[in-house]
């Protein structure tokens, strides 16, 4: 096969742009993973509360708050991981 042979074309364009996709979902893995974690625990100190009366008021506020948090964090991982694809489009020939 010559490497002007189009499967071998369409394969390398594939490779490139799976490692293209692959960077763009490793980026801010961090802050969405703790953006995840603060809303599964300010859920796991909301839910209770509805069948707890004697749940303290702050401790529901602190819950909400970190699901708020939480959500932040992923907009923010949004809105910079879109900023990234802007500034590094995909480009088959580099």
């Amino acid at each position: 096969m010559s490497d002007k042979d189009p499967m071998v074309a369409e394969a390398e364009l594939l490779q490139k742009r799976s490692a293209y996709i692959d960077t763009l979902r490793g980026l801010y893995r961090r802050e969405r993973l703790i953006g995840f974690l603060l809303i599964l625990a300010g859920a796991a100190v909301v839910v209770p509360s509805r069948f707890v009366w004697t749940w303290p008021h702050g401790a529901v506020w602190a819950g909400y708050a970190a699901i708020a948090l939480g959500w932040v964090l992923f907009i923010y991982v949004i809105w910079r991981r879109t900023q990234w694809r802007r500034a590094n489009p995909f480009t088959p020939n580099a």
